[in-house]
């Protein structure tokens, strides 16, 4: 046991120290804190460049009629054609052209927005939607019906979650965050399997061509060197996703309060919506439909939408999907490095290992389409047997996880996966200890089969 550590100290010490993994502990982070909070943050940001948008109406229309905001301003041209302001559009301060046909009320491709760059999808959203509006407002008076009726009918909602405990209490959920946090957890088990069982092979076959195993070999036995190497590796994968989950979260915790202060203390506004929203008949005094939000209250509305979603992501119980992502990031890394430790010591070069690594990859590629499934569907029985078959299961369980799963199949799961990883182990120790000092022959699944049947 103290030569096994020994070997996992050495592996250990010498990849913490490497400027890659250094470089990699502070990226990763980054990356997800970008990930989670670029999206927010971006969609706070307003283009205040103002925008002149040229106009020519066919139809007579729209002219006076299309809404201007603080950016997108509308000019309206009377008695002008498209091909005249084309030619002098470079010398312009248009932004674009905006040509209604007379056909406008007829056919939906009879506007045409001209330009000599391409235009924002804010300004192609704000100019359609005013357009559609305007339409379904001459159509609605045409009709004889009362628009305000119309407008006071059409309603907006958001469908928030919430479980029942078991203990019989509340918690918010949003299914979206378990979808997320489902793929994310999955996936960086498939990442970390792949990475890090990768490193077990190529330095085994590093090892192994440059002859210094014969001497290691002369003072430690072949599976204890093997296991130390993979310990000492998995260690590292460990180390490294402890310091990304620290520091992604002291830098989302950190943007959240400096990009969204708003967020930090409800107000007085908040509580009072929030505590409508969560009465069973809402408040008696308060007429039961309204003819809209006003800009105040749909600001309100989309606070608390916010704040919902940061509530779901704070009853996430992440001690435990944490908890459980390093058993089974450490169960399929062990029994997957050992298939890899395997496959090192049975080649002499890295080109040599491809046939060998078909029969790994097949389950690892399987459980990521079946990780799709799991995060749809994460009761049903595909994602079910998936996440039992210890193959599959580190990567479909942790999809399921943050969707509930009974005690007893994760304790299931757990258990086989032990089972197996004790098999492989055993099965790669064999291949080890002949094919470590094995040089220049060309090995195959019937020389492998003869490794394992060889006795002490």
């Amino acid at each position: 046991m103290n030569k096994i550590k020994l070997i996992f100290q050495r592996e250990y010490m010498t990849r913490v120290r490497k400027k890659t993994f250094i470089v990699m502990t502070i990226l990763g982070p980054l990356l997800f804190g970008a990930i989670v909070i670029a999206p927010a943050w971006l969609a706070t940001l307003e283009d205040t460049k103002t925008k002149n948008i040229a106009v020519i109406d066919s139809s007579k229309l729209f002219i006076d009629r299309l809404p201007e905001t603080e950016s997108i301003k509308f000019t309206y041209l009377e008695n002008e054609k498209v091909e005249d302001v084309r030619q002098n559009f470079a010398d312009s301060e248009y932004y674009a052209l905006l040509y209604i046909t007379h056909l406008v009320a007829n056919t939906n491709s009879s506007v045409i927005l001209y330009s000599d760059q391409q235009p924002s999808i804010g300004v192609k959203g704000h100019i359609s939607s005013a357009i559609e509006k305007q339409l379904e407002q001459k159509k609605l008076r045409a009709a004889g019906i009362d628009e305000n009726i119309l407008q006071s009918v059409r309603t907006n909602i958001n469908l928030r979650t919430i479980q029942w405990t078991e203990g019989g209490e509340e918690k918010e959920s949003s299914t979206e965050l378990a979808m997320i946090v489902g793929y994310i957890g999955g996936f960086l088990i498939y990442f970390f399997i792949f990475l890090f069982g990768a490193q077990v092979m190529r330095g085994v076959i590093e090892e192994k061509t440059n002859r210094i195993v014969e001497i290691i070999v002369s003072s430690v036995k072949p599976f204890q060197l093997m296991m130390g190497k993979i310990i000492g590796i998995g260690l590292v994968g460990l180390t490294q996703f402890g310091l990304w989950v620290v520091l992604t979260l002291v830098i989302v915790s950190g943007a959240k309060n400096f990009i969204f202060p708003e967020l930090g203390t409800p107000s007085s506004q908040e509580i009072t919506a929030t505590s409508i929203m969560e009465s069973p008949a809402g408040n008696a005094n308060a007429a039961p439909f309204s003819a809209g939000q006003t800009g105040s209250e749909q600001e309100l509305t989309e606070n608390l939408q916010a704040k919902h979603i940061f509530n779901a992501l704070e009853d996430i119980n992440f001690g435990l999907i944490i908890g459980v992502f390093i058993f089974f990031f450490l169960g399929g890394y062990l029994l997957y490095g050992s298939l890899f430790a395997a496959i090192g010591s049975a080649v002499d070069n890295e080109t040599d290992t491809q046939q060998f690594m078909l029969p790994i990859t097949i389950p690892l590629i399987l459980a990521i389409i079946v990780l799709v499934n799991g995060i749809s569907n994460p009761q049903g029985g595909i994602a079910f047997w998936f996440s039992i078959i210890p193959l599959t299961s580190p990567i479909v369980m942790m999809a399921r996880l943050p969707f509930g799963v009974p005690e007893w199949q994760v304790l299931l799961s757990m258990a086989l996966l032990v089972l197996t990883f004790m098999g492989t182990t055993w099965l790669s120790g064999k291949i080890y200890r002949t094919g470590i000092l094995m040089y220049g022959k060309k090995v195959n699944y019937k020389e492998l089969w003869k490794w394992i049947r060889y006795r002490n």
